[in-house]
C-alpha cells in the first residue's frame, strides 16, 4: 500500500521526510554549532539533536526578547593593556575562570526586554546558574555558569553577535 506524499518530502515517494532535506538540517547545525532543531510544517515534524548536552538545554521561551537593551560592561583600567577578551592576558585576570560561549549566536543577558539581566558583577554563581541565553536560528539556549565563584566581569553587550567558545563572563572561583 503507497502512503501518500505530505508537501515537506517533495518527491521522496512517500517517506516521512526526505534525506536531502536532512542533510540540510545537519549542515545547518553544524555550521551554526546548534545542538538541537526542531522543524515543524503541517503535520510534518523534524527533530534534530547531536552531541552530549551538558548543562547547556535548550529552553523554549515564552517573550523572545525584541528590543535590545545595553548592559553595562565593566571594564577595570589596566597598565598592561590587555584586551578584556583574553582573560588570561592581564595580571588582573589571573585566577579567574571565563564562562564560555558553547555556541555561535546572540547573546541576551535577561530572558526579555522588560526583565532584569541573569547575572550582574558581584552576583554568586554556581554550575547550574542560568547566566544568560543565546539565541541561534530562533532556538533561544540558556547558558549555565558551569562553575563556582562572583561574577567579575562581563565581557559582551545585550544583543551582541558571540561566537564558539568567546569568553561572556569572568569568574572569581569560590
Amino acid at each position: 500500500m503507497a502512503k501518500k506524499s505530505s508537501p515537506t518530502t517533495g518527491s521522496s515517494g512517500g517517506s516521512f521526510t526526505d534525506t536531502k532535506r536532512v542533510k540540510e538540517l545537519v549542515a545547518l547545525m553544524a555550521d551554526n554549532g546548534l545542538t538541537e532543531i526542531e522543524l515543524v510544517e503541517d503535520k510534518s515534524r523534524i527533530v534534530l539533536r547531536r552531541g552530549t548536552f551538558s548543562s547547556s538545554h535548550v529552553a523554549p521561551m515564552t517573550h523572545a526578547p525584541v528590543a535590545h537593551h545595553p548592559v553595562p560592561v565593566h571594564h577595570a583600567p589596566s597598565s598592561s593593556g590587555s584586551s578584556p577578551s583574553s582573560p588570561a592576558g592581564g595580571s588582573e585576570d589571573a585566577g579567574l575562570l571565563p564562562i564560555k560561549s558553547p555556541m555561535v549566536g546572540t547573546f541576551y543577558s535577561s530572558p526579555n526586554p522588560e526583565s532584569d539581566a541573569y547575572v550582574n558583577i558581584g552576583k554568586t554563581v554556581d554550575e547550574k546558574t542560568v547566566v544568560c541565553i543565546i539565541e541561534a536560528m530562533k532556538v533561544f539556549n540558556e547558558i549555565h555558569a558551569e562553575v563556582s565563584g562572583t561574577i567579575t566581569k562581563v565581557l559582551v553587550s545585550n544583543g551582541q553577535a558571540v561566537e564558539f567558545g568567546q569568553p561572556l563572563f569572568l569568574v572569581k572561583p569560590s
